[in-house]
């Protein structure tokens, strides 16, 4: 790489004289916060983007700007998504795939964080069925449509260190429930799925990836009590202060989206196929119990192939689909 990237790199920054000119991206969750930025940071280097959301006027009215960034050849098309139904997942694959367009990027953005427990409209965890099984089904389903060279980029977390994926319990019907243990779970099954996935297509020249975005305040953090936000910010800083590192900072949007957009369309597939990456790298691998989310690197358990097999085996199961 010519250009070197970190954790204050902005999508400007990352995607400076690259031209997107006909590539087409499909991004979940373009309504708010990253996806927002994301997709306006891609089409204003040429890229068309075809968004798959909830709610599509909520979208229509967060994208003005994207249409507004866009260059000549880029473009906005927005679709109905609902992860946490696999009726609507599989209703907006079929209708994409009946379309045929094809993709060189796709963008698993969307999700959710930290809720009170509660379940998908087909019975699952919500954070695991929306985060995990709403895109494992949605993205599986709609593949054909990826061309070679193609790339997946999961938005996964630092959060993944919260808790490996269970697959002996895994919509908490005899664990305990907490908000960030089953955040935990479905960040560690998106770097998972990147993982099998990548395995699966890259045979067929198309690549899987997953990023941690940084801290930023978006819409992701509306089921968290403003305290207990701070609490985690103070006992990070804690931290931070006794291993002699400097205080947390929040990213901003363009800034937590740059490593999206690095590892989709900067970065070389073979340096971030089947990894995990942040600040616009690929992370270390993390060889010892570590409880601050903000110093970085990936845990072990996200990245082993034989669990995300068994994790791909498991998710078949529970939607009642094989791929």
């Amino acid at each position: 790489m010519s250009k070197s990237f970190g954790a204050s790199s902005t999508t400007d920054e990352v995607l400076e004289g690259v031209d997107l000119s006909g590539k087409r991206v499909l991004i979940t969750g373009v309504s708010a916060g990253l996806g927002v930025e994301t997709a306006r940071s891609l089409a204003a280097h040429g890229a068309y983007i075809v968004g798959a959301v909830r709610d599509v006027a909520k979208a229509k009215a967060a994208t003005q700007g994207v249409l507004a960034d866009a260059k000549a050849t880029g473009g906005l098309t927005l679709v109905e998504l609902d992860l946490a139904s696999l009726a609507s997942v599989r209703k907006c694959a079929d209708q994409l795939l009946a379309k045929g367009d094809t993709f060189d990027l796709v963008l698993a953005n969307a999700g959710i964080m930290a809720c009170p427990f509660g379940k998908t409209v087909d019975g699952f965890e919500m954070q695991f069925g929306t985060n995990h099984l709403g895109h494992f089904v949605f993205i599986n389903r709609m593949a054909s449509l990826m061309k070679h060279g193609s790339r997946l980029v999961n938005l996964s977390s630092a959060g993944h260190r919260y808790s490996d994926v269970d697959l002996d319990d895994p919509n908490f019907e005899r664990t305990p429930y907490t908000e960030f243990g089953a955040y935990g779970r479905s960040k560690t099954a998106n770097v998972l799925f990147a993982v099998e996935f990548d395995r699966r297509h890259q045979q067929h020249g198309v690549r899987a990836t997953a990023v941690h975005p940084g801290g930023i305040r978006t819409e992701l953090t509306r089921h968290m009590d403003e305290a207990l936000l701070q609490q985690r910010v103070d006992e990070v800083n804690k931290q931070n202060q006794a291993a002699g590192k400097p205080p947390f900072q929040w990213k901003t949007v363009e800034q937590g989206a740059a490593t999206t957009v690095w590892a989709a369309a900067v970065a070389s597939a073979d340096e971030v196929g089947g990894r995990y990456c942040e600040d616009c790298h690929v992370a270390e691998l993390l060889t010892h119990a570590e409880e601050n989310l903000a110093s970085g690197g990936v845990r072990a358990y996200a990245l082993d192939a034989k669990r995300a097999e068994a994790l791909w085996a498991k998710s078949e199961e529970m939607v009642g689909e094989r791929f």
